[in-house]
Protein backbone atom coordinates (compact mmCIF):
# COMPACT_ATOMS: atom_id res chain seq x y z
CA UNK A 1 0.00 0.00 0.00
CA UNK A 2 1.49 3.52 -1.05
CA UNK A 3 2.55 6.04 1.96
CA UNK A 4 0.92 9.35 2.24
CA UNK A 5 3.10 12.19 2.95
CA UNK A 6 2.05 14.64 5.46
CA UNK A 7 4.67 17.82 6.43
CA UNK A 8 3.87 19.73 9.24
CA UNK A 9 7.15 21.13 9.40
CA UNK A 10 7.29 24.61 11.42
CA UNK A 11 4.09 23.79 12.88
CA UNK A 12 3.99 23.60 17.25
CA UNK A 13 1.98 21.16 19.21
CA UNK A 14 -0.76 20.08 19.06
CA UNK A 15 -0.97 20.94 15.19
CA UNK A 16 1.20 18.03 13.79
CA UNK A 17 -0.98 15.81 15.71
CA UNK A 18 -3.94 17.03 14.93
CA UNK A 19 -3.06 17.30 11.05
CA UNK A 20 -2.11 13.93 11.07
CA UNK A 21 -5.36 13.02 13.00
CA UNK A 22 -7.43 14.68 10.03
CA UNK A 23 -5.05 13.14 7.20
CA UNK A 24 -5.43 9.38 8.94
CA UNK A 25 -9.16 9.81 9.00
CA UNK A 26 -9.41 10.46 4.95
CA UNK A 27 -7.09 6.77 4.84
CA UNK A 28 -8.41 3.50 4.57
CA UNK A 29 -7.23 0.97 7.54
CA UNK A 30 -3.80 -0.84 6.85
CA UNK A 31 -2.51 2.36 5.48
CA UNK A 32 0.33 4.54 6.24
CA UNK A 33 0.99 8.03 6.88
CA UNK A 34 4.99 9.29 7.03
CA UNK A 35 4.95 12.61 9.21
CA UNK A 36 7.82 15.27 8.92
CA UNK A 37 7.88 17.05 12.19
CA UNK A 38 10.56 20.03 13.83
CA UNK A 39 8.93 20.14 16.89
CA UNK A 40 10.71 18.40 19.51
CA UNK A 41 7.60 17.60 20.76
CA UNK A 42 6.32 15.53 18.52
CA UNK A 43 8.06 12.64 19.81
CA UNK A 44 6.24 12.61 23.01
CA UNK A 45 2.82 13.33 20.91
CA UNK A 46 3.20 10.92 18.47
CA UNK A 47 4.04 7.91 20.64
CA UNK A 48 1.00 9.04 23.38
CA UNK A 49 -1.75 9.44 19.72
CA UNK A 50 -0.49 6.09 18.45
CA UNK A 51 -1.07 4.48 22.05
CA UNK A 52 -4.79 6.12 22.50
CA UNK A 53 -5.79 6.08 19.13
CA UNK A 54 -4.36 2.04 18.34
CA UNK A 55 -2.70 3.39 15.34
CA UNK A 56 0.75 1.94 15.12
CA UNK A 57 4.23 3.95 15.14
CA UNK A 58 5.93 2.18 12.82
CA UNK A 59 9.14 4.24 13.16
CA UNK A 60 10.39 7.38 14.28
CA UNK A 61 13.45 9.06 13.74
CA UNK A 62 14.92 12.31 13.35
CA UNK A 63 17.96 14.02 10.90
CA UNK A 64 18.91 17.31 10.76
CA UNK A 65 16.06 18.83 13.32
CA UNK A 66 13.58 17.13 11.01
CA UNK A 67 11.48 14.28 13.23
CA UNK A 68 10.08 11.74 10.95
CA UNK A 69 7.06 9.15 11.97
CA UNK A 70 5.34 6.43 9.88
CA UNK A 71 2.34 5.50 11.33
CA UNK A 72 -0.06 2.85 10.15
CA UNK A 73 -4.09 3.44 10.55
CA UNK A 74 -5.29 0.87 12.77
CA UNK A 75 -8.13 -1.96 11.32
CA UNK A 76 -11.86 -0.58 11.57
CA UNK A 77 -13.37 -2.02 14.78
CA UNK A 78 -15.65 -4.92 13.82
Amino acid sequence: MPQTLLDVQGLSCPLPVLKANKALRGLPPGAELVVLATDPASVKDFSAYCAETGHALLSSDASEGVFRFVLRKRDEPG
